[in-house]
């Protein structure tokens, strides 16, 4: 049985967990361009060694990242996003510069 380590619900079960995909930086939604969007939302590097990950803890609806290694499929560490984001987006913001905050 592999365990994946919720930073919010402690260790459980992989079969708890939906992959949300590699963590990448958002380009601007008031800036960029289609391509450049559908690049973001749709494609991935794929690299093999150390990524950063989104995962989702089904039950809670808890989403957090996790550093895996690709080739091994060791899970190095996870945590809160909050380590990384400081504020929310409000994307229902009608102005390129409520956007940009």
């Amino acid at each position: 049985m592999k365990i994946l380590t919720c930073p919010l619900n402690g260790p459980r079960n992989i079969s708890e967990f939906s992959y949300g995909g590699e963590f990448k930086p958002m380009p601007d939604p008031a800036q960029c361009s289609d391509v450049e969007w559908a690049d973001y939302v749709f494609n991935s590097d794929n690299l093999a060694g150390v990524v950063l990950e989104w995962w989702l803890h089904n039950a809670s609806s808890y989403w957090f990242l996790a550093e895996r290694h690709t080739v091994s499929d060791q899970v190095l560490r996870t945590f809160d996003p909050k380590e990384l984001f400081h504020r929310r987006i409000d994307f229902a913001a009608t102005t390129p510069a409520e956007i940009a905050g």
